[in-house]
């Protein structure tokens, strides 16, 4: 079957070639069509590292659900054809078929997974001896200390406590994307994301919003300003941003234009020594506690194309606990800022901000003069690690939900019955368990490539699949729990309150799969 599944996966990698290149490239009138290819394309790819996975594994549980994956997926993207076949030029003839993968999708080989899940566990990802190390650290730090303080923050909507923050400053976890010479803990002489994706998984599993995403806002505004900054502000920022003091925070998105991160309009404009911004800012999470504030503005008001017009700015602040922002400079600058109430995803605050006037100096321009106008790369560049980071996010996540509900469908009787010995539960589990494997595998292959240069269509299309996976785990999650999964004092209510945000931030899902993956596809086949 191993053989048969990738040679299978490489048929529909073809079909999907081939429906792209039927369309126009219009990314505007064929955002539907882009769409489903972009999820076609990012299942394939999930599937093919589960099955890579497999073949090189003594975990025999890892082949069988390969198999359920790839049935899953191959049954997924008939269906999205089948719908409309003409709109990417396929006939129905065309439509792939299971064949002999029906077989992993009957009754029976599911819930004979999902006793096998029950029965062993959800298989470990593999990994080196100093890996396992870093993974069993935060592993126990997130069940020990973030889990613990996790429904109080979140119910409450309280900050990210110190206890929480003081022991991840020690142990590195800021300067996971910070190279050793600046203090940081990722070598010099080469890459390490599959580290900072093993952190974040974990600290993810015992909190996304209290530990899972506090290393996001470092990870981007360390790249960003390892791909622009001069020599002098790479030592200035970098050591800081590494200790984790101060914290840091993000400041892209604006209430008008969201992912459209060309459309950017909060000016920056030139003045004695630096430069006077002026307009709002929406979603900058942490702001309020964060030293350093990472701000794209436009420099070049009428720059064509108009990404070409933006720079980044290191705006330097006082520290805020609360929900609110206030902070005027001797000048008459003024910043200020208010947190916005979120459904979930609590303990960081994500404020609405706004600038008057606020003046930053010219040494805080990434790149100094040769960095105006390129903003918009340097941010590209953060943000490639920050999606695949999000992935990571969505996999611990995924883990919590599915850990809480096998636990607790062992242990609910119903009918006479533990929830989780039915076959209906027994399906769900097995479901689950493949989507955190493949999500895991790819997850970790994409880190891989990452390391080495590549990756950037990949960590968009890892993002769309994981953030969308943890939506459906979670939400299983609280319906296995019953009526006490919709209870606040039950975790799995907050695990599905927070994957909802997933698919939104560092790229939202519609933007990503039309304008990123889709191009890429259109690209992709033009060039054949």
């Amino acid at each position: 079957m191993k053989n048969n599944s990738a040679s299978h996966l490489d048929q529909l990698a073809l079909l999907i070639e081939q429906a792209a290149a039927h369309l126009q490239g219009d990314l505007d009138k064929e955002q539907i069509e882009l769409y489903d290819l972009a999820f076609s394309q990012a299942e394939v790819n999930t599937a093919q590292a589960l099955n890579r996975l497999a073949e090189t594994s003594n975990e025999s549980l890892l082949g069988k659900l390969a198999a359920y994956f790839t049935a899953e997926t191959t049954a997924n993207i008939a269906q999205r054809f089948s719908a409309r076949p003409l709109s990417y030029g396929l006939q129905p003839d065309d439509v792939p078929q299971l064949g002999e993968l029906t077989a992993y999708l009957t009754p029976n080989y599911l819930v004979s997974l999902g006793q096998a899940i029950l029965e062993h566990g959800l298989p470990e990802q593999p990994l080196e001896e100093s890996q396992r190390i870093i993974r069993d650290t935060f592993r126990e730090f997130a069940d020990e200390v973030v889990a613990p303080r996790a429904e109080e923050i979140h119910r409450q909507d309280l900050i990210v406590p110190d206890e929480i923050l003081e022991p991840l400053r020690e142990m590195g976890c800021f300067g996971l994307s910070v190279p050793e010479r600046f203090g940081g803990l990722k070598p010099d002489d080469h890459e390490d994301s599959v580290g900072m994706v093993i952190v974040t998984e974990e600290l993810s599993r015992g909190s996304l919003g209290a530990a899972g995403s506090l290393i996001t806002r470092p990870e981007i505004m360390a790249r960003a300003i390892l791909k622009g900054g001069t020599p002098e502000q790479q030592a200035r920022w970098l050591p800081s941003i590494a200790a984790g003091d101060p914290l840091c925070a993000i400041s892209v998105t604006e209430p008008n234009t969201g992912s459209d991160v060309a459309s950017v309009s909060l000016r920056a404009t030139p003045t004695e020594g630096g430069w006077l911004l002026n307009g709002g800012k929406t979603w900058c999470t942490f702001a309020g506690k964060a030293g350093l504030i990472l701000v794209l503005a436009r420099t070049e008001p009428y720059a064509v194309p108009p990404h070409r017009g933006l720079s980044l700015f290191v705006v330097e602040k006082p520290v805020h606990n609360g929900h609110e922002i206030e902070f005027e400079q001797d000048s008459g600058g003024r910043m200020t800022g208010r947190a916005i109430a979120t459904l979930g995803y609590r303990g960081m605050h994500s404020f609405e901000m706004f600038y008057d006037d606020f003046f930053v100096p010219q040494q805080n321009l990434i790149g100094e003069e040769g960095g105006c106008g390129k903003g918009f790369y340097f941010t590209m560049r953060g943000f490639m690690g920050g999606r695949l980071q999000t992935a990571a996010r969505a996999c611990g996540l995924m883990r919590a939900a599915f850990e809480a509900s096998v636990q607790y469908g062992n242990d609910r009787k119903v009918f006479g019955q533990a929830v989780a010995r039915y076959p209906l539960s027994l399906a769900k589990i097995a479901k689950m368990a493949a989507y955190i494997a493949a999500c895991r595998a790819f997850t970790h292959e994409v880190a891989n490539l990452m390391d080495q240069g590549e990756g950037a269509t990949e960590a968009s299309l890892v993002k769309l699949i994981a953030c969308r996976a943890a939506e459906w785990v979670t939400r299983e999650g609280v319906q296995m729990h019953g009526g006490m999964g919709y209870a606040e004092e039950t975790p799995v209510s907050r695990y599905f309150a927070d994957a909802r945000v997933l698919s939104i931030f560092e790229g939202a899902e519609e933007t990503l799969a039309i304008r990123v993956v889709g191009k890429s596809l259109i690209d992709r086949v033009a060039l054949a």
